[in-house]
């Protein structure tokens, strides 16, 4: 079976890095421990190396060393990871496989964040990349490539899982700040505070963890934008808590319970037709409740969840409320009920479950009437041995209202060449259902600026895919090197229709067609290749790299998806230099990319670099402080892409502590 179709452009890279870095292997044979722990690929304890998919992991430490603010800026080093800006205002999303953020599903411990009815994807999902706060991980782990054969829909393009700190029965404390300052434009300062509190309310028994944090990010105007008085970043003001509690009945059952609530305001004057200059204002508020129970018995595990999400936002966008003649008053809520098993049966370990969900929308300007969504699912998965192949066979049925049963399966098999090195490789099928705002004729949210009104289409069909992937990874001390192929077709494709904008004498700027749909794109095809590296020279000093390359095509048409860069590459290097002092350079390479710009149309927008340079120094025990800049150079996206304000922020500076008792 051909698993990949051959890649034309530029094979001789892959091959000649992967021809480099391959042999290193040699250099070592020390195994690799579980020092990277996954769980997201089969929802049992792996290896980086032993997973079965293509993972990455960002632990706490290397959170600690930069400015993170959300998700996006947590993972956006990562291979196959790109970070799109394709909402402007400084909202990001984050892309895997050239695959819009849409298709990547967010899990905090494994439990879905999701206010995407409620904003809907033209707002990117910066909303839910900004709920979890950062003083709360513990790891990220991300997974590329489609997973519905555990989680179901939304995860075509891949799982981003963020695991939580667990609280112990020593008493831990500390508390964070970052400052950053854009060295260019109008204002656009941020400030960041977090603190966290974890430990044993009844030693043996009862432990809990309370995290609090909260931002002030201030507006930033750029001569980059198109017009001089509308916002690059927009003002942000957020502040959150999370609270868990872990109740140990015994040695063998744990019941757990969490709680959060964040706000988030945002304000920006925007860039639109219609009006001049609109001011937006949104603010969010989101509730989320989680109480679980866990059992490791004799013979099996089992885990039993209930959580709930209610996300309510004020929209409050000048062109909106014009149109609308009211406010947007938006509430959508997510309540989930989940179970799973997982046992020996002689060498095969089998994991089955089901989930039923339900998500509730109401929207006063885009709805005619509240909707309700219910959800239910069942999942199989095998893993066993048969000599050094370490197979996983696993498949799950989806039912979603409205539409016929799914099922997604997926095989995956790693096989051990040594402790250390392994080809690893599978297939699988994967779906998306339509969304609310996608479905439903009444809703209509507005495009082009302004000018246009896309409305829900009932016809839709679920979107599905076929992909595969097969490449290599070796882990060692001192050395990581891999090199995966990548293939993905998807049928009914959800996309957006096109329309030009027009300038009309004595009218002004118009659209052809002014009401748009969604509608289902036939044939779409991504595939390419990814490399990896990693070495540590010595004690003091490290080099890491990836390489992403990926060719996009609408195979109607034959034109590449917009957004969706052919190549993305990271160098990092790691320098210890002093005992209490290390450093990081960090550069980023974005290659040439399509956007739909104002009149319609796609336009090629060319690559762009970053440089990033960071420093930690470890002051006492307990005070660590930390410095650096952001795009050292100072790099600029080119005259397409500040045509639709995709503005890259400048030179910025940033300061800050961590104080950890």
């Amino acid at each position: 079976m051909q698993l990949v179709r051959r890649i034309s452009r530029p094979r001789h890279l892959s091959l000649t890095l992967l021809g480099s870095l391959l042999p290193l292997a040699a250099l070592a044979d020390t195994p690799v421990t579980l020092k990277n722990e996954v769980i997201t690929a089969t929802q049992t304890a792996h290896s980086e190396l032993s997973a079965p998919a293509s993972v990455s992991v960002v632990t706490r430490e290397e959170l600690d060393k930069l400015p993170v603010y959300n998700l996006a800026d947590a993972v956006k080093y990562l291979p196959g990871v790109h970070i799109n800006p394709s909402s402007t205002y400084g909202r990001k999303e984050i892309k895997l496989r050239g695959m819009d953020s849409d298709y990547t599903l967010l899990l905090v411990n494994g439990r879905r964040i999701n206010s995407r009815d409620a904003l809907s994807s033209n707002y990117a999902n910066d909303f839910d990349l900004s709920s979890i706060p950062m003083a709360a991980i513990e790891r990220i782990e991300v997974i590329r490539g489609p997973m519905s054969s555990l989680y179901g829909a939304d995860a075509l393009g891949g799982v981003v899982n963020v695991i939580l700190r667990q609280a112990t029965d020593e008493t831990r404390a500390g508390v964070t700040y970052t400052y950053e300052h854009p060295s260019e434009g109008e204002s656009g300062d941020s400030h960041q505070a977090s603190g966290y509190v974890s430990g044993a309310l009844i030693d043996g028994k009862l432990r809990g963890n309370l995290f609090v944090e909260g931002g002030d990010q201030a507006a930033w105007k750029t001569e980059q934008t198109e017009f001089p008085n509308t916002d690059a970043r927009e003002q942000r003001q957020n502040g959150s808590a999370l609270g868990s509690l872990s109740w140990l009945l015994d040695d063998r059952q744990t019941i757990d319970m969490d709680i959060s609530y964040r706000e988030d305001d945002r304000k920006a004057v925007w860039n639109n037709f219609g009006v001049s200059f609109p001011t937006n204002i949104q603010k969010m508020e989101r509730w989320t409740f989680g109480l679980g129970h866990t059992g490791n018995w004799d013979n099996f595990d089992t885990r039993a969840r209930y959580y709930h999400e209610d996300v309510d936002l004020m929209d409050d966008s000048e062109l909106m409320t014009i149109m609308r003649k009211q406010k947007g008053e938006v509430t959508q809520t997510n309540d989930t009920v989940d179970g799973q098993v997982s046992t020996l049966l002689g060498s095969h370990r089998l994991t089955f479950g089901g989930e039923l969900r339900r998500t509730e929308l109401s929207h006063n300007q885009n709805l005619s009437s509240d909707a309700q969504v219910d959800q239910k699912a069942a999942y199989l998965q095998d893993e066993f041995s048969l000599g050094n192949l370490d197979i996983t066979l696993g498949g799950r049925w989806d039912e979603h209202d409205g539409f016929d049963g799914e099922f997604s399966p997926r095989a995956y098999g790693v096989y051990n060449l040594t402790d250390n090195w392994v080809i690893k490789g599978g297939a699988g099928k994967a779906f998306k259902a339509p969304s609310i705002y996608q479905l439903d004729d009444s809703y209509s949210v507005l495009a082009c600026r302004g000018v246009c009104a896309v409305y829900g289409n009932p016809d839709l069909k679920p979107e599905r895919s076929t992909s595969y992937e097969l490449g290599t990874l070796y882990q060692n001390e001192r050395l990581e090197a891999g090199f995966m192929l990548f293939h993905n077709d998807i049928k009914d494709l959800i996309m957006t229709e096109t329309t030009t904008i027009r300038r009309v004498p004595g009218v002004g700027l118009v659209a052809d067609d002014p009401e748009l749909t969604y509608y289902n794109q036939d044939r779409v095809r991504l595939q390419g290749y990814e490399l990896q590296g990693r070495y540590t020279f010595s004690d003091a000093i490290g080099l890491r790299a990836n390489y992403t390359y990926v060719d996009s095509e609408n195979r109607d048409t034959g034109e590449p998806l917009p957004n969706t860069p052919e190549h993305t590459a990271n160098i990092g290097i790691d320098w210890q230099a002093l005992p209490q002092l290390s450093t990081n350079l960090d550069y980023q390479y974005t290659g040439s990319q399509m956007l739909r710009i104002a009149n319609g149309t796609d336009q090629e927008s060319g690559a762009f670099h970053t440089l990033n340079l960071g420093a930690r120094y470890q002051a006492t025990r307990e005070l660590s402080l930390r410095a650096g800049m952001n795009n050292l150079t100072n790099e600029k996206r080119d005259d397409v892409a500040q045509s639709v304000d995709n503005i890259l922020m400048g030179r910025t500076l940033f300061v800050g502590f961590n104080y950890d008792i």
